[in-house]
């Protein structure tokens, strides 16, 4: 019997270790995030998508519907200073459509709600009133940050915007070498290219209009949409080392609006990035989605073990 309870502790343990799917809010305003895991056990020689340590990567772009829930359940406004930051009207609509129009101050206060609502630390320091004018974003210290040396993020925190090495990694790491695309194969790709009916990018037969979250093909690490739809936040300043709180922040994987000469391919690949100023309204084709610290063993074997007690309990 006691050799039965260990199996069945330790299947339940892996179901519950398989599960993606993170649940936040309540009642009406409930939704939930599914998440992939990006091994820390390999990584680049150099350049973006090194990072050493387990994480998950949101497995799609936040929607309209998530954003609309998140500000339902937040109870003051989506608000601060600088007031051109928080127009949070998004242009295209439709609640399975990834949310845009979307400031980087935005997004920090929709990751920060995620982490408080479920009883972990804030990501990002604002300081005054929330839902006021006055509410500012600010630096963690040294002590506070993330290694050390990320004034963005606080260490404690669970859920987070990327860094563009973590949206790198997750995109076009296969293991050995980070691809040009986020192709899970070759026949994903069309003389070169990504698929126009698997990813969302202005070609001459696809418009500007982002498609629901998921419309498209499973990429290489079990994300979709990390290219085209619309462009994603990075948490990482694009240049600016000293973590200023309006420095330009990174922007990865394209949109389905680049007809910039006509290369909309060109900003899927992994050596293209772009950038725009954090502090500003945002625009129709810009989005993001959610990074997470990967749950403790610990959390999963207790909850592996309240679900063994439960299925006991209803045998008896």
């Amino acid at each position: 019997m006691k050799a039965r309870n260990i199996l069945a502790a330790a299947l339940l343990l892996a179901m519950v270790s398989a599960a993606s799917a993170d649940r936040f809010g309540t009642d009406g305003n409930q939704f939930t995030m599914d998440f992939v895991t990006i091994s820390g056990s390999s990584n680049p020689n150099s350049g973006y998508g090194i990072v050493n340590n387990d994480y998950r990567m949101g497995k799609f772009e936040v929607t309209n519907g998530q954003w609309d829930k998140f500000k339902a359940s937040l109870g003051v406004p989506v608000a601060g200073n600088p007031s051109i930051a928080y127009d949070d009207a998004p242009h295209h609509t439709g609640a399975n459509v990834p949310t845009n129009c979307v400031s980087w101050y935005e997004a920090a206060q929709f990751v920060n709600w995620l982490n408080t609502s479920t009883g972990h630390q804030a990501a990002y320091k604002f300081t005054g009133t929330q839902g006021t004018g006055n509410y500012t974003l600010a630096t963690w210290s040294t002590d506070e940050a993330d290694g050390g040396t990320n004034l963005y993020r606080h260490k404690d925190a669970v859920y987070f915007l990327p860094t563009e090495d973590e949206w790198v990694k997750a995109a076009y790491w296969n293991g050995t070498t980070l691809q040009t695309y986020a192709n899970a194969s070759p026949s994903d790709l069309i003389s070169g290219s990504p698929d126009p009916t698997k990813w969302n990018y202005a070609t001459s037969s696809f418009g500007d209009v982002p498609w629901p979250i998921g419309s498209g093909g499973e990429e290489l690490n079990g994300t979709f949409d990390m290219m085209g739809n619309v462009w994603e936040w990075m948490e990482s300043p694009y240049c600016d080392t000293s973590y200023g709180t309006g420095s330009s922040r990174g922007l990865r994987g394209g949109s389905c609006a680049d007809t910039f000469f006509g290369l909309g391919d060109y900003y899927l690949a992994s050596s293209s990035r772009y950038y725009y100023d954090s502090d500003g309204d945002g625009a129709g084709n810009i989005g993001f989605r959610v990074a997470s610290e990967v749950p403790e063993p610990a959390t999963l074997a207790l909850l592996a073990v309240g679900g063994l007690a439960m299925i006991r309990c209803r045998r008896i």
